[in-house]
């Protein structure tokens, strides 16, 4: 399973921990995220000013550890 599929999937449970990350994100962006990878990316550039490959690198270290808590 792919992290982004990880992502949809485990959706509901993970948006507390993906608050406690990007703490800057609002309910209404997390819910305008809806578990796709890329507007998670979308967001943390614009919220945090981040280079798109910084954006993506902590998305993907986020999903990393998420995924080695959940398995």
């Amino acid at each position: 399973m792919s992290h982004s599929d990880k992502l949809q999937g485990q959706w509901k449970q993970i948006k507390g921990d993906l608050r406690e990350r990007w703490g800057k994100l609002t309910n209404d962006e997390v819910e305008q995220i809806n578990g796709q990878e890329q507007n998670l990316v979308g967001k943390i550039q614009e919220k945090y000013g981040i280079a798109k490959e910084e954006a993506q690198s902590q998305v993907k270290s986020f999903l990393a550890k998420l995924n080695s808590t959940v398995e």
